[in-house]
């Protein structure tokens, strides 16, 4: 598989403080997750719970290299909860489960490393 970011790429243009803080950075708990029958690349449709403010959200992930259905169940992660639904194929991905690419290109899920609330926004 094809690196999805190059480590070795330069840094994105410069972006001010202010526009960073409109991406609403949220961890929530994996309730369920299932193979996405009938996506273009292998994912899992995950529900997200992000607690009482944000609630339950769904995300079409492409995690499949390094994840199993039964082991994501209750794993934290983080995701932007605040852009715009996207259709993908037959589901409505809800919220972007944020990762980054490994050696591989495999994705590997960014998450908080102590314990958060559902729905703690990133600071």
């Amino acid at each position: 598989m094809h690196l999805i970011h190059d480590p070795n790429a330069p840094p994105a243009v410069e972006t001010r403080f202010a526009d960073f803080l409109t991406v609403d950075i949220r961890a929530g708990t994996i309730r369920t997750c299932i193979p996405f029958e009938g996506a273009r690349n292998p994912s899992f449709v995950l529900t997200i719970d992000f607690g009482p403010a944000v609630g339950v959200r769904k995300s079409a992930a492409q995690i499949t290299e390094r994840y199993a259905p039964e082991e994501l169940v209750g794993r934290r992660v983080m995701a932007v909860v605040n852009f715009p639904p996207r259709q993908i194929g037959r589901m409505r991905s809800e919220v972007l489960v944020l990762g980054f690419a490994d050696a591989d290109g495999a994705i590997v899920l960014a998450v908080p490393d102590e314990d958060v609330p559902d729905g703690a926004r990133l600071a």
